[in-house]
């Protein structure tokens, strides 16, 4: 059975990525993968992969399109009223903090 799993997860991976690098970059790479325990092609690939999140995931916090973008800058230079609920929260605040 274990067998057949790798094999599925084998199948999966139908597409290949190509790199050139400096003779400098190969060593530091392999030397980082070494020190996880795992090999360069899935150090690399693990790598590639958070980096691409980390990327995609800062820009769609960042991007604000159409009506949000028009919402939150209207919040921002127009700041509404702080209701009764706000102002006791700030009054809590002050005193814990000894203002």
């Amino acid at each position: 059975m274990k067998r057949s799993a790798a094999i599925g997860r084998r199948s999966l991976k139908r597409e290949r990525l190509e790199a050139r690098v400096t003779r400098q970059q190969k060593k530091l790479i392999a030397q980082a993968a070494a020190l996880r325990g795992t090999s360069v092609t899935e150090f690399l690939v693990a790598s590639a992969q958070d980096a691409a999140t980390r990327a995609i995931k800062d820009h769609q916090l960042l991007s604000l399109h159409g009506e949000a973008h028009e919402v939150f800058v209207n919040a921002v230079l127009n700041p509404p009223t702080p209701n009764e609920a706000a102002r006791k929260a700030a009054r809590r605040y002050r005193q814990q903090i000894g203002l």
